[in-house]
């Protein structure tokens, strides 16, 4: 569904066609040239009050889209100096910001196979998971155990599995990415694919510090509901959608962030780890929802919650793409040595 929302700028109302148009689907924000021509009653004056507005539109306004691209922005800007030039970038920041959305985008009912293969990869339910034993690090490990148990892998969810084959993907192509620098080749190709597989990682990372994404809890309370939360099949959008996009900022996220670190053992542990960490927190959003905490301008409490959720997904991708480029030194075999 599309919808158009009237902009005013400086107590001026704007003309129907000038409008900012917001695309449930797309979750693309788009506003048609202006044209003095067409226009002349507002002049320069206006325009420079348009441009400005447009300027200081604030970054985050959900997890749907500028949550994803909040969560990477942040991440990559802080990313410690020992990592390349080429990933701290301006440019490498906006493409990585670009790309926190990417997978949504993938979303559509105009491409229904892909949609349907990839969708579990936001999510995983960790109750119905965890009564099947111990996280298998392989997916297909995982699936069988699934389908042994008569049970969907894409009802239960794969996002540990998925997150980790994006992470070993970077990895991969910043251990060429030092090959090539070693040999005096170009790099360009490569720095992009690193940039693509960065930007990639970061909305499942992003994804895993909502609470919701890791529950059967997803979106509305089901089972026993001894605390009388909500069964309402709203909760979910309502936390990650208006509320943050009318009350939750850069400058709000950024100061909850941990310093950087290297992640120290497995990976996938570490990032199972954050998962459950994040699952910790699923009672809390229901609180806060029960208590009206993402009504309007929510709470004190609430906006300080999410805030501190976003920071968690920004300061996990931050630390697990530096950790990919110190792990992408070391010495692998030639899986062609010998052939």
């Amino acid at each position: 569904m599309v919808t158009g929302v009237t902009l005013r700028v400086a107590s001026l109302q704007l003309p129907p066609r000038l409008v900012m148009i917001r695309s449930r689907s797309s979750q693309s924000y788009t506003a048609p040239m202006f044209n003095l021509r067409l226009y002349p009653r507002f002049g320069l004056r206006f325009l420079i009050a348009l441009s400005c507005s447009f300027a200081m539109a604030p970054l985050a306004h959900s997890w749907g889209n500028e949550g994803h691209r909040l969560v990477n922005r942040l991440a990559i800007s802080s990313l410690p100096p020992d990592v390349p030039a080429f990933l701290r970038s301006e440019a490498a920041i906006e493409e990585i910001e670009y790309l926190g959305p990417e997978p949504d985008r993938w979303r559509s009912p105009a491409e229904p196979e892909l949609n349907a293969a990839q969708a579990p990869e936001h999510f995983i339910d960790l109750e119905p998971a965890d009564a099947l034993g111990p996280l298998p690090r392989n997916r297909l490990d995982f699936e069988a155990r699934v389908f042994a148990s008569g049970q969907r892998p894409e009802k239960i969810g794969l996002q540990p599995w998925q997150t980790t084959e994006v992470w070993e993907r970077l990895k991969a192509a910043l251990r060429e990415y030092r090959r090539l620098t070693a040999a005096g080749q170009n790099t360009g190709p490569v720095e992009q694919a690193a940039l693509f597989y960065a930007g990639w990682l970061g909305h499942y990372v992003g994804d895993g510090s909502q609470p919701l994404h890791t529950t059967i809890q997803y979106n509305g309370w089901v089972g026993a509901n001894p605390n009388g939360y909500t069964t309402a099949h709203t909760i979910h959008w309502q936390f990650e959608g208006p509320f943050v996009g009318a009350n939750i900022f850069a400058q709000q996220v950024e100061p909850k962030m941990t310093p950087p670190h290297a992640i120290d053992g497995d990976i996938f542990n570490a990032y199972v780890a954050y998962l459950r960490q994040s699952a910790t927190h699923v009672d809390k959003v229901y609180e806060l929802e029960k208590a009206g905490g993402f009504v309007g301008a929510g709470s004190p409490e609430s906006r300080d919650f999410t805030a501190a959720r976003l920071a968690a997904g920004a300061s996990m991708l931050r630390d697990m793409i530096f950790t990919a480029w110190l792990e992408s030194a070391k010495a692998v075999p030639d899986p062609y040595a010998g052939k």
